[in-house]
């Protein structure tokens, strides 16, 4: 017979009240938003089996190793990856970070693409290299990767397409060659969102994504991911429990529902980023356009074989303007809001300052670069904004 417990008075009711109330009925469509520190358990035995196991398998057990709502998010990201698991972060350079603690020490080298988001750059400068790890950039292509290579290496870091200009690398190549050396092959797969690129079936060992961009897809929330491969996830988790590493169960359901509506919205972006990218290579005002999917681009050959569609991500390079002429030029956009980030429904335009991103290979020579996030609006709209902002510049 269980015990009764006796009449409780205003301030028990009050805290106990209406903590574990079973529902009769269907399911939610969605994962419930789980907001939780304290995780309790039915018996000491049961809280101390979850902490001997929480070391290898997933468990809820404290707030600070992850909540049923993260515990969902990763599943989708590590399937839409094809990895084996995956861990949520604050924000993607906070995921970049955890990968560079959790496979390197000092005196390691490391070998990092020329291409890559430039916070990384600051990252490398500010703790990487105080910290006694030697670093390498290679050209964005990964031509020269092998020429760096030392007995030291432990992480090749790619960014493909990379950042501002979409330089594409052959990952089944660096991977072989990380391989080949005992180095881990790491790649910033934000462009490609486990939709349209998936470098851990291409060889990679590790993919980071932000979640911020076309993950969530709304602009509203901030989030990184990292999935590996099950040989070398271990190490990664281990590192993730040391540090405290979680997400808000909030920003993780946020995430979430974007990635309900991922493949449909990306199909829009890509279609009419295309129609754009295919419109500017006609002006005369227009040197170049950067796209992977465009026939003109250099890296579109490994594009065609690895990677599937296209986002809205373009940048052009004017054939005759000044940097003021390009500041204007953003600055008489009227659809397209000046912003750094990209991913969300929204469109964008910034100047994009490529020569002092790049240390292996010059651009000072180029013309200015705008960088344009195409985002949900109609293309022609777009477009007409565009003509007229060169329209303003020629005048």
């Amino acid at each position: 017979m269980s015990r009764q417990s006796p009449p409780q008075r205003l301030a028990t009711r009050l805290v106990k009240g209406g903590t574990h109330t079973p529902v009769v009925g269907g399911r939610a469509v969605n994962p419930p938003v789980v907001r939780a520190s304290t995780v309790l358990f039915e018996t000491m035995d049961d809280m101390n089996d979850a902490r001997r196991r929480r070391g290898t398998e997933r468990m809820f057990t404290y707030g600070a190793r992850g909540n049923p709502t993260g515990f969902a998010l990763e599943d989708v990201v590590a399937g839409l990856e094809g990895g084996y698991r995956t861990r949520l972060f604050p924000t993607g350079l906070a995921a970049i970070s955890m990968v560079f603690l959790a496979y390197v020490r000092p005196g390691d080298h490391v070998l990092i693409a020329d291409c890559v988001y430039q916070p990384l750059r600051h990252f490398v400068e500010t703790f990487l290299k105080p910290w006694g790890v030697h670093v390498t950039y290679f050209r964005a292509d990964g031509s020269d990767a092998g020429e760096h290579m030392t007995a030291r290496t432990k992480i090749v870091y790619v960014e493909a397409p990379g950042s501002l200009v979409y330089e594409m690398c052959d990952i089944p190549a660096l991977a072989d060659l990380a391989h080949r050396h005992g180095a881990l092959l790491v790649a910033d797969n934000t462009w490609g969102s486990g939709v349209q690129y998936r470098p851990l079936m291409l060889g990679a060992d590790v993919s980071v994504m932000a979640a911020t961009k076309y993950l969530s897809g709304h602009s509203d929330v901030m989030m990184g991911t990292v999935t590996t491969t099950e040989e070398v996830w271990q190490t990664f988790s281990t590192m993730c429990d040391a540090q405290g590493v979680a997400v808000s169960p909030d920003d993780a359901y946020l995430v979430l529902r974007g990635t309900r509506t991922l493949a449909a919205r990306l199909q829009m972006h890509e279609r009419h980023a295309l129609e754009i990218a295919h419109w500017l290579e006609g002006l005369p005002d227009v040197a170049r356009v950067f796209c992977p999917a465009l026939p003109t681009h250099p890296g579109h050959d490994l594009w065609q074989r690895d990677c599937i569609g296209t986002n809205g991500l373009i940048s052009f390079e004017f054939s005759n303007a000044t940097a003021a002429q390009a500041n204007q030029f953003v600055d008489s956009l009227t659809l397209f809001g000046i912003g750094a980030s990209w991913g969300g429904y929204e469109s964008l335009a910034t100047v994009s300052n490529v020569a002092g991103t790049r240390t292996c290979e010059d651009w000072s020579t180029a013309g200015p670069i705008v960088r344009l996030h195409i985002g949900l609006e109609d293309p022609q709209d777009l477009m007409e904004d565009l003509a007229a902002s060169f329209e303003r510049i020629a005048a």
